[in-house]
């Protein structure tokens, strides 16, 4: 199931942090830093070290920094600046800063995955609104990260894993609205984790009633990922698919 507010459906998803929001912003940037402190690491060419066929098992995202990682991280900053530029989601009043080193698990309630197929077509979904989206959303109570990625491929796609799945970063978000969007979820800091996967669409999407009814899944070549989703989305999604063509492209 995902968010019906969820940031891959949202035409106003993200937009430049105003003024006003600058310490919220703030906050999120030292969260990161103290993740990063604390043996969270980058995503960029890294996997969570549970396959597809360990989907049910508890996620392991973090592990211990490698030589090398601020820097790449910071080259990939470079690469990418929309992407990692401070952002506002005004479909949930939050201040949102990507990174490559990724957050603790219990921060994680949203995975969307660029989903590569026949060879480095990406696969997206088109709702009954019009919008192409990256499969994906909300993990569930007691929901493992690698257990969501895969019923939320299924849902949405009807594709499924060929391989364990890349983190290439996260979005880490503070809102001040007064309660989580699901009351098991953490509050008010959250994070939306997204990772690229080789994946084979092998069925229909099952559409369950309390999630988006996908009407199209199509796999395309990154160019027209990123024209499509453009439309309605802010100048960073294109980047995201960019910078998983990018580190796809990398020795892992």
């Amino acid at each position: 199931m995902t968010d019906t507010t969820d940031a891959s459906h949202a035409t106003d998803a993200a937009g430049t942090a105003a003024a006003s929001t600058a310490a919220d912003v703030t906050n999120v940037a030292a969260a990161t830093a103290t993740a990063a402190t604390a043996g969270v690491t980058n995503g960029a060419g890294a996997t969570n070290g549970a396959g597809a066929a360990a989907a049910a098992g508890a996620p392991s995202i973090p592990r211990p920094p490698r030589p090398g990682d601020a820097s790449r991280a910071a080259e990939l900053a470079a690469l990418f600046p929309a992407l990692h530029a401070p952002q506002y989601w005004t479909w949930g009043r939050y201040d949102a800063q990507f990174s490559t080193v990724l957050p603790p698990d219990e921060l994680v309630t949203n995975i969307h995955l660029v989903g590569f197929t026949d060879g480095d077509r990406v696969v997206l979904c088109r709702d009954d609104r019009n919008h192409w989206f990256l499969p994906g959303g909300t993990r569930e109570h007691n929901e493992s990260v690698d257990s969501c990625l895969v019923r939320e491929l299924r849902e949405e796609a009807g594709a499924r894993l060929l391989g364990e799945p890349v983190w290439l970063g996260a979005h880490r978000c503070v809102t001040d609205d007064p309660v989580p969007y699901r009351p098991w979820q953490p509050h008010p800091e959250k994070a939306w984790l997204w990772g690229w996967a080789d994946v084979t669409v092998d069925s229909v999407p099952t559409n369950p009633d309390d999630g988006e009814q996908v009407v199209e899944v199509r796999a395309v070549e990154p160019d027209e990922a990123r024209r499509l989703l453009l439309d309605g989305h802010e100048a960073w999604w294109g980047e995201l698919i960019a910078l998983a063509v990018e580190l796809r492209a990398r020795p892992r």
